[in-house]
């Protein structure tokens, strides 16, 4: 009898400075959208991704929606993003008034196939949005070629890829704008949270203009353009110091855990495809994606359902935009994307994870995968 665990896919570490940095904002009253921890949240995170500016905001999505706000993106525009991504990527387009363009996936990072960026670009192209999938960053270079030629913007959406390298560049720096979600599974999170980065100093005006209702800075209640209220709070911006504060041991952590479950799954390639790190990355293991080889004839659902009997949470690879109700019946073939999320499913990836709890969540993988074969 095999004894039951509980592992689950994601969990936050709450052991540094969190506790302190809140009860200091409890202890002054600046509990909102006010208050000292936001600048130093936002010069620590631009320091952290090699930018000028951070622009801390309530949540991921809204620090999509702002940046492409700021860029001016509107009705009649197209935006080019994959279509294997979280749906925010694709909301965040639509808030705009714009339509999503979706490009398939790359079937060894499984982020955006960049070859076949150039012929998705039309006359209405306005942008880029690139995700670094999982904690893997998208091949830049062809992306930046593209928006050179074709006078695009580009952003990153790097919600899940805190602190992974391009080249040696942090993502979030290589774009017009990188956009963070500081989420409770996030790499570092602050429950709720997020962060635009930029360079560039007008940018960095109009994404505060617009985070704040749209208030002139230099006169107070007066509001030249409409804007929202995604400013993040004092709060949430102490959270996100500390954990920011404790950054390079997750980071380390996490691709510690990432060679431990290589050294465990190896035995198992003939049933399963392992994530890999491009020679031009650092990958930072948001989470800890496995595709299914096509000798499982158990289907992707079967197996997770006989891993939550066995106590470890996984999650199924995102379902590609393009099969969602919102967003179905547009153009466009994507057989890798559709293949990934039919085959793929992600393990637990997070700091508390031992080694015996990988060897366990490996084990009965194992098993599974076994007996799929019979």
């Amino acid at each position: 009898m095999i004894e039951r665990k509980a592992i689950p896919v994601a969990q936050p570490i709450l052991g540094g400075n969190e506790r302190k940095y809140v009860l200091e904002c409890l202890d002054s009253g600046w509990i909102s959208s006010i208050g000292r921890f936001i600048g130093l949240f936002e010069d620590s995170f631009a320091r952290f991704c090699a930018t000028s500016y951070g622009i801390a905001c309530n949540n991921g999505t809204t620090a999509l929606h702002l940046a492409l706000a700021a860029l001016a993106t509107g009705p009649g525009d197209e935006i080019i993003v994959p279509t294997l991504t979280y749906v925010a990527t694709a909301n965040a387009v639509l808030y705009c008034g714009a339509r999503p363009v979706f490009v398939d996936s790359d079937p060894e990072t499984m982020t955006m196939d960049v070859s076949l960026l150039e012929e998705a670009v039309t006359e209405r192209t306005k942008g880029i949005i690139v995700v670094h999938l999982y904690g893997h960053p998208v091949d830049m270079n062809p992306v930046l070629e593209v928006a050179r030629r074709c006078g695009l913007f580009v952003i990153e959406d790097a919600a899940e890829a805190h602190g992974a390298l391009y080249e040696g560049r942090p993502v979030g720096s290589i774009g017009q704008a990188g956009t963070f979600s500081f989420y409770g599974n996030k790499i570092i999170s602050s429950g709720e949270g997020g962060m635009v980065t930029t360079s560039d100093a007008e940018l960095r005006a109009r994404l505060c203009l617009l985070r704040g209702q749209g208030m002139d800075p230099q006169r107070r209640y007066w509001f030249p353009v409409v804007g929202y209220n995604y400013r993040m709070t004092n709060v949430a911006a102490a959270i996100g110091l500390a954990q920011l504060e404790q950054v390079d041991h997750f980071l380390e952590t996490r691709r510690s855990i990432a060679l431990i479950y290589e050294n465990h799954l190896n035995e198992l390639r003939e049933f399963l495809v392992l994530p890999i790190e491009k020679p031009w990355a650092k990958h930072v293991y948001w989470s800890y994606p496995v595709l299914l080889r096509d000798s499982v004839r158990t289907d992707r659902d079967g197996i997770m359902k006989h891993l939550e009997q066995d106590g470890i949470d996984t999650r199924p690879v995102f379902y590609p935009m393009h099969t969602l109700p919102a967003y179905a019946g547009g153009p466009g073939s994507f057989p890798v994307a559709e293949r990934l999320a039919a085959r793929g499913f992600c393990l637990p990836m997070h700091c508390l994870l031992t080694e015996e709890d990988i060897q366990y969540i490996s084990g009965r993988l194992a098993h599974w995968c076994a007996c799929s074969g019979d």
